[in-house]
Order: C-alpha cells, then sequence, then structure tokens
C-alpha cells in the first residue's frame, strides 16, 4: 500500500466527519457539498483498489489478502450506502449517518495499512 494515498484518504475522511458533526451539533441535515466530498473519498478509495490490485499482480502481497479485499470492498460500500440513506434521511440523523460513515471508511484504512504490513 502507499502511505500517501492512505493517509490522504484518512485525513479526507476525518474532514469529512468533522463537517458533519458541526451539521449534527447545529441539527442540520446533510447537504449535497458534503455528499460531494463524499464522492472525492469515494474515488480516492477506487485508486487505491487499483494500486492494490497492481501490486498484488506484480508479486508483492499482504499477508492476508483475503482479509485485506475483504476490508476494501467493504470500504467501497458504506460511503455510498451512507451517501443514500443521508439523502432519503432529511434529519439531523442524515449528518451523524455521514459522520459514523466516514469514521468508519478511516478506521478501516487504518486496519488495511495493518494488514498490508503485518
Amino acid at each position: 500500500m502507499v502511505l500517501p494515498l492512505v493517509l490522504l484518504v484518512v485525513a479526507a475522511c476525518a474532514v469529512l466527519a468533522g463537517w458533519a458533526l458541526v451539521f449534527v451539533v447545529r441539527d442540520r441535515a446533510v447537504i449535497l457539498r458534503q455528499l460531494w466530498g463524499a464522492a472525492v473519498i469515494e474515488a480516492l478509495v477506487l485508486v487505491q483498489a487499483v494500486v492494490l490490485g497492481v501490486l498484488g499482480a506484480t508479486g508483492t502481497a499482504p499477508s492476508d489478502p483475503v482479509l485485506l479485499w475483504g476490508y476494501l470492498v467493504t470500504t467501497l460500500v458504506i460511503l455510498p450506502v451512507a451517501a443514500l440513506w443521508a439523502f432519503a434521511e432529511r434529519s439531523r440523523w442524515s449528518s451523524v449517518v455521514l459522520v459514523v460513515a466516514a469514521l468508519t471508511v478511516a478506521f478501516l484504512e487504518v486496519r488495511m495499512w495493518q494488514i498490508w504490513n503485518a
């Protein structure tokens, strides 16, 4: 895995979670710009998936590839599901869902880094 890409995804998730947390405190629903932020993070995770695929194909493999790819697929699913939920639920809880999703993606990124370097 490429550490700068992992750090970029984690930092973007932290920013999105903080931004959504401000909306939770203010009792506001998610706005479209926050969903665009989630889409940017999703694009970064897709780039990471391609990088992991290339690294795996060239012989650099993690200690547990099944677990790593399971985490990666889960990471790819979380933000789109949270965005759909936030779009459907037009209340404060949409912001809560986005906070939890962004923090979960950040945690999974750190966990994938640990699996890769084990």
